[in-house]
């Protein structure tokens, strides 16, 4: 039993080992590299589109789409209070910058009776002003914990030169205190100068002013994920109120006694205190939520102190967003795009494929905002990197898919395309079940083409010659059908059946099929010039062109089976064409196919009654070897004659005759005309 099972072992081996070998030798070895190269940088891309120019800014923009509509919506926060300088602070007190300093002084003396929890002052004392010395004793007076903005020019180069740097420095030593002391209000922008993340913290800086108000864990003091912003609680009637109340300076800058500090102090007891300016155009921030229409339907920058609010909000909620692991972003760029190679592979319905790719698309949007919502930091989480690859390994497995499908289907079509039509044998390797014995009733434009006198040829020369010229005939007309986009569909003899509108319909199928008529007539033309001398010669190519319903499909026996047009259009297209015998033309279009043909060379052949038929027709002949000018005479003569307008077709008619007197067509139609009343058809007996 053992035996045997080592023997089932290897030669499953051994299948396998010529498998890959035969999927190798179809793909050649150049392929092989190309596809697996592909597929590398599908992986890469999948992992470090945020390293990529242009793709990183693809994945900015996802997340911020990301950020903001899975922001928290939030009632106002009760533990944070924004004091502001605002424009009308600028104006009333005539100082733009510096600040005015004693509205500050004032507000700092009342803010520090009223029981404030701590005091973040976001605003720079990097140059003078007068009221300095009354501001910095009230610094050093300060009962509450005070936090002064300081930056170094090491750090914000564009922020702060080398004067306003030592004066800042002397500044800090000046009002610092137990109470009193500098914090860091540096920001690190994105290259897209938009505020995502929490800056680093460089050892000559004090501690960042969100981690200097309040307490923060240990392990967080160097935290440098996202930013989480939040936005206000939409209520009912549809009314928000700010994520935190912001009061204007104003409001705190003038002598209050004990009633107004104790009213006011219920404002601010026990709250974290911010203080800084909110002015247009000073100290404003791109962020994700500026991406997106606020309420009022405009697009919003945010100033720096509010920047500095939601940091502090965020660390006093612990709310710390957790970055994927490197490993978690590695395998999962692998899994994507072993996922989009699979996908190329598998061997099932088309509606099936695009449903599975439209739901492995959709993950990659959804993915990224579900774990945004459920608190992950996705801020380097390569979203469109993931669909990018997946694209890219797609269409690298596909085109080697295609390369080894298209040696099989070359192989089964170069046998089936013996028995059928080429177009049709690439059909039913598509979709095999169109063998099913069926038909369907399809609009078609149907061509048939006679080459006159090659029965008296036939009997003439020997059958090997018969054969010869035959086949070559039908191979240059075939030739034309196939070219034009046509159907294949019978010879019977030198005769060609073809069709335009299935077994798929084109928009310029009549275009098409009226080219390939008059292709048809020149290709018999060109085969009478080419025969060899001793053989007798032969007739012209006639063809004629009809357009109407006809029931296409399979039919025959489970045997053998004819994919086929059956219905009274294709009995029309071959009357029209002997038709053209009698009537001296090479190519007859029937009304319904010149009006859909769109060709401008067109000349009524008048109105006539075919064979077997007792409505009458009106056909068209192309002539793009007569002027333009010649044919509209030509449709105005038959017009005319339409018309019963006599003394009109008799002038065109003469003048025609001596003109065109060469021109068989012409003259047989004028005959015609001259033999029947005005308006009637011709009946061809």
């Amino acid at each position: 039993m053992a035996a045997e099972a080592d023997m089932a072992a290897t030669a499953r081996l051994a299948a396998t080992r010529r498998q890959l070998a035969r999927i190798i030798d179809q793909l050649g070895w150049a392929r092989l590299a190309a596809t697996a190269l592909l597929l590398g940088i599908a992986v890469l891309l999948a992992r470090g589109s945020w390293q990529v120019p242009l793709l990183s800014d693809a994945e900015r923009a996802l997340y911020d789409a990301r950020a903001a509509l899975m922001a928290p919506r939030v009632e106002q926060d009760q533990r944070i209070i924004l004091i502001t300088y605002v424009d009308e602070t600028l104006f009333r007190t005539g100082i733009r910058s510096p600040v005015d300093r004693a509205i500050l002084t004032r507000a700092l003396a009342n803010i520090d009776r009223m029981g404030a929890k701590a005091i973040g002052i976001d605003i720079l004392f990097d140059s003078p002003r007068p009221e300095d010395p009354a501001l910095q004793a009230q610094l050093r007076a300060m009962r509450t914990p005070t936090w002064l903005a300081y930056l170094e020019q090491a750090t914000n180069p564009n922020t702060i030169q080398y004067e306003q740097q030592q004066f800042l420095r002397a500044y800090m030593a000046a009002v610092t205190t137990a109470q009193t002391r500098p914090a860091s209000v540096r920001f690190v922008t994105d290259e897209d100068d938009t505020m995502r993340r929490w800056p680093d913290r460089p050892s000559g800086l004090p501690p960042l002013l969100a981690n200097a108000m309040a307490p923060v864990p240990a392990a967080r003091r160097d935290y440098q994920g996202a930013i989480r912003y939040h936005v206000p609680l939409r209520a009912a009637a549809g009314a928000e109120e700010p994520v935190f109340s912001e009061i204007p300076i104003d409001s705190f800058g003038a002598a209050m006694d004990d009633a107004t500090i104790a009213a006011l102090g219920a404002v601010v007891k026990g709250r974290y205190v911010l203080i800084g300016g909110n002015i247009v155009g000073d100290d404003q921030f791109e962020t994700p939520l500026s991406r997106l229409p606020d309420i009022s339907g405009e697009r919003n920058t945010m100033f720096g102190m509010k920047i500095h609010a939601h940091m502090l909000k965020q660390q006093l909620e612990g709310d710390w967003p957790k970055r994927l692991a490197s490993v978690t972003l590695w395998g999962a760029a692998v899994l994507i795009i072993l996922a989009g190679t699979l996908t190329a592979l598998i061997d099932v319905r088309a509606w099936v494929v695009a449903a599975v790719v439209a739901g492995q698309l959709a993950g990659f949007l959804v993915v990224p905002f579900w774990l945004q919502g459920e608190g992950a930091d996705t801020l380097g989480l390569p979203a469109f990197g993931w669909a990018l690859g997946w694209l890219l390994a797609f269409a690298a497995a596909g085109s080697a898919a295609r390369a080894i499908g298209a040696h099989e289907r070359a192989f089964a079509q170069s046998a089936l395309g013996k028995y059928l039509p080429r177009d049709i044998a690439a059909a039913i390797l598509r979709e095999p079940e169109k063998l099913a014995l069926h038909g369907e009733k399809r609009e078609i434009y149907c061509v048939f083409s006679d080459l006159e006198g090659f029965t008296r040829l036939s009997h003439a020369v020997t059958p090997e010659t018969v054969a010869r010229l035959l086949n070559t005939y039908l191979d240059r007309l075939s030739e034309v059908v196939l070219a034009h986009g046509g159907t294949i569909d019978k010879f019977v003899g030198d005769a060609v059946v073809a069709f335009w509108g299935a077994p798929i319909s084109r928009p310029d199928d009549a275009a098409n099929a009226a080219a390939a008529a008059r292709a048809l007539f020149e290709a018999g033309e060109a085969f009478r010039r080419d025969m060899a001398g001793g053989v007798p010669p032969i007739g012209k190519t006639r063809v004629g062109l009809h357009v109407g319903d006809a029931i296409v499909g399979n039919f025959g026996g489970e045997g053998r089976i004819q994919y086929t047009a059956l219905g009274d259009s294709m009995n029309t297209a071959a009357r029209l064409e002997a038709a053209s015998k009698p009537l001296g033309t090479n190519v007859l279009f029937s009304r319904e196919a010149a009006e859909r043909s769109g060709r401008t060379d067109l000349v009524p052949m008048g109105r006539i009654t075919l064979r077997g038929r007792s409505q009458p027709v009106d056909v068209f002949e192309p002539r793009p070897d007569l002027p333009a000018e010649a044919r509209a005479r030509i449709a105005d003569m038959v017009a005319a004659h339409a018309r019963a307008d006599r003394a009109a077709f008799v002038i065109a008619a003469t003048a025609l005759r001596a003109e065109m007197s060469e021109d068989r067509a012409i003259m047989v139609l004028l005959d015609r005309l001259e033999q029947t009343a005005d308006g009637e058809s011709y009946v061809l007996s």
